[in-house]
């Protein structure tokens, strides 16, 4: 065993890949999950995949003495992957308490509890949207913080703030933000994938939960943005490929090659594509027409963002390797077994 990790959010979309990879990479797992947005059967299909089992316990990050106690009940975790949030933009815009409530104090007890339990790194699950609508494209980590367009961009620039500031108070912890892009796509099994409870939020489920004819019709939000087909642009990462880049971190901090206590890198492709050409690719990728239309714009959406990811390619050694086409084909085998389990 290479070390113990615990994985917040670990039975969501990019914990459950993650579990994976870890366990791959001969980590031993311990989830806690509160499956606001997730299912406990996730842990069932994390061992068909991995052949491991992860330990499960089902806790909001919110619960300090939850925490506190399951923290006790499992000695010598090495690091954390924090996940555990909430992650739609439009939701955030019409509740921004929840999201302030829930991203933030989440980790605000983490980073208490983890020198009590030794616990000395951290990888956290940022976003480009701390970002804002860049300057300069494609944005480096060099590029300002400029003020969210939304209140769950927001929670990770504060989010960001609180791990700097814990440090240079002479927290003994170790950490790594990864501000990831847009993840798509499954898990090649088609065991894994984007299962949110209720109506989707995020564009891939709607989008293969309309092509599935779940949905009647996927809004795209906007065709007079300032790009050349007026639809919204970002950086679309394989969900697998997002996941391996955090067995990288942890290995970063566990073997001690941070050149800082706190670094920052880029988790994307370094290609923007519009959402009407991610449409436009489903249906050649797939062969499934699928039923949308142009409706206004949402708001605390930005108009375009894609990353340079050089500084993660050249410091990690990581690059995403999977094609868009691939990716989009994985959501739709994923959207296709989950009607043959009758999920959906």
């Amino acid at each position: 065993m290479k070390g113990r990790i615990l994985v917040t959010g670990g039975t969501g979309y990019i914990g459950s890949h993650t579990v994976v990879e870890l366990q791959n990479a001969g980590y031993e797992v311990v989830i806690i999950d509160n499956l606001s947005n997730s299912n406990a059967d996730v842990v069932d299909n994390i061992e068909k995949v991995s052949g491991i089992r992860p330990a499960f316990e089902k806790l909001d990050c919110l619960d300090f003495n939850g925490l506190d106690a399951s923290l006790s009940q499992h000695p010598e975790i090495d690091a954390i992957i924090h996940f555990a949030a909430h992650k739609a933009v439009g939701e955030s815009v019409a509740k921004p308490l929840m999201y302030y409530r829930n991203n933030l104090v989440s980790l605000i007890n983490l980073l208490e509890l983890m020198p009590k339990y030794g616990i000395r790194g951290m990888v956290f699950s940022s976003s480009c949207t701390v970002y804002g609508q860049p300057d300069t494209l494609p944005v480096t980590e060099n590029a300002p913080v400029k003020r969210a367009e939304s209140p769950y961009g927001n929670t990770k620039q504060i989010n960001e703030e609180i791990v700097r500031d814990t440090v240079i108070s002479g927290a003994p912890i170790d950490a790594i933000l990864l501000r990831y892009f847009n993840p798509i796509g499954a898990h090649p099994s088609a065991l894994l994938g984007e299962l949110p409870n209720g109506i989707p939020q995020n564009l891939i489920p709607y989008l293969t939960q309309t092509a599935m004819g779940i949905r009647e019709v996927l809004s795209v939000f906007g065709d007079d943005y300032n790009t050349p087909d007026g639809s919204c642009i970002r950086d679309f990462i394989n969900v697998v490929d997002l996941a391996k880049a955090h067995v990288i971190a942890i290995d970063r901090i566990l073997e001690k090659k941070q050149k800082e206590q706190v670094e920052v890198f880029n988790i994307g492709t370094g290609r923007g594509l519009s959402v009407l050409e991610l449409i436009d690719a489903f249906e050649k990728a797939t062969g499934v027409k699928l039923n949308y239309k142009i409706v206004g714009r949402r708001a605390g959406d930005i108009e375009q963002v894609w990353a340079d990811p050089t500084l993660a390619n050249r410091e990690l050694g990581w690059k995403a390797i999977e094609t868009i086409e691939d990716t989009l084909r994985s959501a739709w085998a994923w959207q296709l077994k989950l009607r043959e389990r009758g999920i959906q």
